[in-house]
């Protein structure tokens, strides 16, 4: 069966193979990270969010594969760039689709407070910004909604039908919405979309009558738990978003 590579990473190679998409790991990775991703989308699945079946966890010449039901379709990011005049029609739909992942719970799901903890002592900050960003963390409502983690419209894929399917669940947590919300913000303005951040933002706020200072707050440790992934040419960038003060 011929194989169509979709995407390639530093430590995946993720290719269609017939009505199927293999996720195959390097041998470097962790295999309890790809264990968890693959638990993450089989709980995610229980939801009953539109997102593709996990078929199999296997391995392929040795490494590690995730084997997941294929989407036809284009990523929503596609269709952004495809129909200019449609943005703001396509940020409806995309903050509608976040919104109803928000409203789903899984409870087996990793905590997202846990997982952020984590994240910032990996920061490699000094330890006067670290007490601070754990203090605000800590102060933050505990909620235990369903985050997706990495939730950007290249996650999204519109089938022919326009039915939306959520892709990429390694990340998935539960917890504050916010959180997750903050972490969107933050991905747009890391792609140079600063104008599309902060309709984003303003839209998701109107919409699920959240205060636009609550998300906010969340910045600085979205912008540290993203320092953790070592890419140097963000962390100038994400330094900025960091400094607690400006947000209180």
């Amino acid at each position: 069966m011929t194989q169509q590579v979709i995407a390639t990473r530093s430590t995946k190679t993720i290719y269609r193979q017939g009505d199927q998409v293999v996720k195959l790991f390097d041998n470097n990775f962790s295999k309890s990270d790809i264990l968890n991703e693959a638990l993450n989308q089989a709980r995610v699945e229980e939801t009953d969010l539109k997102i593709p079946k996990l078929l199999e966890v296997t391995k392929i010449d040795g490494k590690w594969a995730i084997v997941l039901e294929y989407i036809e379709g284009k990523t929503l990011e596609q269709l952004m760039q495809e129909n200019p005049d449609k943005i703001d029609e396509y940020l409806e739909t995309f903050v509608d689709l976040q919104m109803e992942v928000h409203s789903k719970k899984a409870p087996l799901l990793n905590k997202l407070r846990d997982k952020m903890d984590r994240k910032i002592e990996e920061t490699g900050l000094d330890a006067t910004t670290r007490y601070e960003l754990h203090a605000r963390l800590d102060s933050m409502p505990k909620h235990n909604k369903v985050c997706h983690g990495d939730f950007n419209p290249s996650n999204i894929i519109v089938s022919p039908k326009g039915d939306m399917y959520i892709i990429d669940w390694s990340h998935a947590t539960q917890g504050n919405a916010s959180g997750d919300v903050a972490r969107t913000y933050l991905l747009f303005y890391l792609t140079g979309q600063e104008e599309l951040a902060e309709k984003y933002l303003n839209l998701f706020c109107k919409k699920s009558d959240t205060a636009k200072q609550y998300v906010q707050k969340w910045i600085p440790i979205v912008a540290a738990s993203q320092m953790v992934k070592g890419k140097k040419e963000e962390r100038a960038f994400l330094m900025r978003w960091v400094n607690v003060a400006e947000y209180q």
